[in-house]
Formats: C-alpha cells, structure tokens, sequence
C-alpha cells in the first residue's frame, strides 16, 4: 500500500536497548515501531495480535528464548508472517544456526550502526535476507570439528542432478548470477531450480539452504571459503 509504514515489533529483555531500538525507528521515516517486548511470551503474544512487517529478536530472552519464540511465530500461522531478524551480541553464536532452521530471515549483530540496522529492516520488510556468505561460513565454521551426518535429510534422495548441483552452489555463497554462470543456464532456470529443491527439502529460505547442505556434507567447510 503506497505510503504504508513498515511496522516492527522489539523484542529484548533490556530496558535500555529495547527503548534505544524503539526510539530509534520511531524517528526514522517509513518505518515505526508496533510494539515492545521484555520477553519471549509476550513477543510471540504481540506478534500473533499486532501483525507486524519485521520482529527484531533478542536472542536471551525470559520466560521463552528468542529461538522458541521465533519458531512459535513462523509456524503455521495464518496470513503472511512477519520477517524475524534474530539479533546477538557474539560473533558466532552457536543458536545462531538453529536460529536459520526455524526461518528467521537474518540475523544481526547488536553493534551495527543505526543506519544498517534501518536499512537491514526495510531489505528484510521487502523480502530481502540478510546472511552474507562470509557471515554464515563463519557460522558453520565453528562446527568444523562436528562429524557429517549424510543421512539427516533423507529427502535429498529426491532431487536431481541440476538440483543437487545448484543446492551446492548455494552453499558456497554463490548468487544467482554466478550460479547461471557456472551452469550455463539462465537466472530464471536457477530460481526454478532453486524453489523446487526448497519445496521438495521443506525449507523456507536460501539461509536453510546452507545449512542443510553444510549439516549432510555435501559442502565443507574448506570448500566454501
């Protein structure tokens, strides 16, 4: 709807930061904030009643962590859910995987600049994912030492050749673009692809993708640097 703001609703269990994160997306334009909450029950609450465009969740959260909550939130809700960014104080933090099985959209660190973290919730309102290649190999790197376990998506039986071929790709930290390149195929061709292994692998976003293919060895971590 032309003119609508995009509407956000803050999780986090710190006065301060919570406040500072409200206040700071009530003064910037074409964004405003639904709602506040100090903990993972009352967030899945709020988001259930308010319907917010994006959720920005704290990872520790009271009473339900910011993972459970998320997981609440995007399943089987009815209409459009809302877009979660999950947000952490480390670097590589080990929820931060699980975080990308329940579909969060990204995930930031709470040391981003003002100006990133507004443009990272109008990217996430639009659609858009925030994990760059780099972050999620450093996400995955810090489980180098943990075995892989090929048979923990047994649905991967059922894709293709070209499927498994562009899966890989994904992994590596490859665009759509690269991928049409290194296939010979057009970008179009790789979307297709791409939605159909997703539909077939029960995953919702590339983010899952990378995981998945990290989790039953089909990429290691050597391989995507």
């Amino acid at each position: 709807m032309p003119g609508s703001k995009t509407t956000v609703l803050v999780a986090d269990s710190q006065p301060l930061i919570r406040g500072g994160l409200a206040a700071l997306i009530t003064a910037a334009p074409g964004v405003e904030v639904a709602g506040q909450a100090a903990d993972g029950v009352e967030a899945v609450r709020l988001a259930r009643a308010l319907r917010p465009d994006v959720v920005l969740m704290d990872v520790h959260l009271p009473e339900l962590d910011g993972l459970t909550a998320t997981a609440r939130i995007l399943d089987g809700e009815p209409g459009p859910a809302p877009r979660v960014i999950i947000l952490t104080t480390l670097d590589v933090d080990e929820h931060v995987a699980e975080a990308l099985r329940c579909g969060a959209s990204g995930f930031l660190l709470k040391e981003i600049s003002p100006e990133g973290l507004l443009d990272a919730i109008r990217i996430t309102a639009g659609g858009g994912r925030l994990f760059a290649p780099s972050v999620v190999r450093r996400l995955v790197e810090a489980y180098v030492g943990m075995p892989a376990r090929p048979g923990a998506h047994a649905d991967l039986a059922e894709l293709t050749t070209r499927e498994l071929e562009v899966l890989r790709l994904v992994a590596t930290g490859a665009g759509n673009e690269a991928i049409a390149e290194t296939l010979f195929i057009g970008e179009a061709t790789v979307k297709t692809h791409l939605n159909r292994l997703m539909t077939k692998l029960g995953l919702t976003s590339r983010a899952q993708v990378v995981v998945l293919a990290y989790e039953t060895g089909l990429v290691t971590p050597a391989a995507g640097r």
